[in-house]
């Protein structure tokens, strides 16, 4: 079966453009706040703003949700950080311990408007499982969940014969199940909150592309066509942050593939022992592997092998297709699910996610001369960056949020380029070969490829 033959999307399998697209930014205009970016952070900026009676305009440089927020795998987790044991390192007990009750209210925050915008968007509270596919990863995995239970996370460790009753495939040997989110369809979510702002009154400029943002008492945000003043920006660009001169300087945008299969059929997801809950599964690997079994009855996941772009600065030419990242997650596809042997890749997306140094997010809440941002959400950001649309707006509100000084300003400046470059290949290059090792370990213990258990007739 040739995995490389599947097409690869313009977007991803969640979402296309819209049948009604708002025009473009044209001539000069104004707002009390001026958001740029219209993914998961921008219109919940929006939207918390609109209901305190601010007048927002938001503008958008494709269409909302054609970034990360639409093209992510749809995981709603409350992971934060690189894990417990490393928060604790860096910040302490009790502000580790804070950072991960802040973690679960995001969580809490994106499941209550979910439901109080009434956005039918699939979603199945069921947890997610960091999974160990070797013994190898079964400590350190279970060290971390130990860690964050103590912390008051609602975490507990599966052993072999509870995944197993749970019904999750088999290359998944144990896992720290965290209870708080599940999976979901992250177009439909972003959708919904478009529309939820247009019904406010949000004023929407999609396809419209920012050139600068200007600071300042006013500041200004000049597009090719028009200029927006606001007495305040809000900059939720995520990846996208370091195309605008001076600003994003903390994050490293990467490019990650993602892939859907074709459907299942009863006899394969019976072959995977059910999955009944339909958890989300991420591996342990140090560039994680993440996969869900969606309600069309398809695997969508990825992950593996992301790249990177000298200078941090996201493009579209070093974007898209690419045969060895593709053969990467096609390959740890396989691995994971023998069982899946004739079952094709139906399609590959990908799209740019930004990283932190400190695997937190960067959020500047306070106005340096008039620019609040919120980006870097380290492959989570389906909560947190649904959450962090309210501490904004609460900010530039003028309203204190408890969570607005724990999460301030825990992600460090990145050194310039070509230091940043060098550190950034350098760092991919120790990750995947320890990820190569262990998934050396896993194939030894297999046997030889196409060993699969056999299928049950139909």
């Amino acid at each position: 079966m040739n995995d490389l033959a599947a097409p690869f999307l313009g977007t991803s399998a969640w979402i296309d453009a819209p049948e009604d697209p708002r025009p473009p930014l044209a001539g000069d205009a104004r707002a009390d706040v001026a958001i740029v970016g219209g993914g998961l952070t921008g219109l919940s900026t929006a939207i918390a703003l609109r209901d305190a009676g601010v007048d927002v305009a938001l503008v958008e440089r494709a269409f909302c949700g054609a970034g990360a927020s639409g093209r992510n795998a749809g995981h709603l987790t409350p992971t934060i950080g690189k894990d417990m044991p490393t928060l604790r390192m860096m910040f302490g007990e009790e502000r580790a311990g804070a950072l991960v009750r802040f973690a679960d209210h995001c969580v809490a925050r994106t499941e209550a408007r979910i439901a109080e915008l009434g956005i039918a968007c699939d979603y199945q509270p069921s947890g997610n499982v960091m999974a160990a596919v070797h013994a190898s990863q079964e400590r350190r995995l279970r060290r971390a969940a130990d860690a964050a239970a103590k912390a008051g996370a609602r975490v507990a460790f599966l052993e072999a014969d509870a995944m197993r009753a749970r019904g999750l495939p088999g290359a998944f040997l144990c896992g720290a199940h965290e209870a708080a989110g599940g999976t979901l369809d992250p177009g439909h979510l972003v959708r919904g909150l478009r529309a939820a702002a247009l019904a406010r009154g949000v004023r929407l400029h999609e396809g419209t592309e920012v050139r600068e943002v200007v600071p300042g008492a006013k500041p200004v945000v000049r597009t090719r066509d028009g200029s927006l003043e606001a007495d305040r920006v809000v900059l939720a660009t995520n990846a996208w942050t370091r195309t605008l001169r001076g600003h994003g300087r903390e994050i490293v945008p990467l490019y990650v593939t993602l892939f859907e299969s074709a459907p299942l059929d009863d006899a394969h997801v019976a072959a995977l022992g059910g999955w009944p809950s339909r958890e989300g599964v991420y591996t342990a690997h140090e560039a994680l592997e993440s996969y869900r079994l969606t309600s069309r009855r398809t695997i969508v996941g990825g992950s593996k092998a992301p790249r990177y772009a000298f200078g941090s600065r996201p493009r579209e030419r070093v974007a898209g297709a690419h045969a060895g990242t593709q053969r990467a997650v096609a390959r740890a596809f396989r691995d994971r699910f023998p069982e899946l042997a004739d079952v094709p890749i139906a399609h590959y997306w990908g799209g740019w996610i930004a990283m932190t140094l400190s695997f937190l997010p960067s959020i500047s809440p306070r106005p340096a001369r008039g620019v609040v941002h919120a980006a870097g959400f380290n492959g989570h950001g389906v909560a947190q960056a649904t959450a962090t649309g309210e501490l904004l707006a609460s900010a530039l509100a003028g309203r204190p949020d408890p969570w607005l000084d724990i999460v301030a300003d825990c992600a460090p400046a990145l050194p310039p380029e070509p230091a940043r470059w060098l550190a950034a290949r350098g760092l991919l290059a120790v990750v995947q070969g320890l990820d190569a090792i262990t998934d050396r370990r896993v194939r030894a213990r297999a046997g030889p490829r196409g060993a699969a258990p056999p299928r049950r007739a139909r």
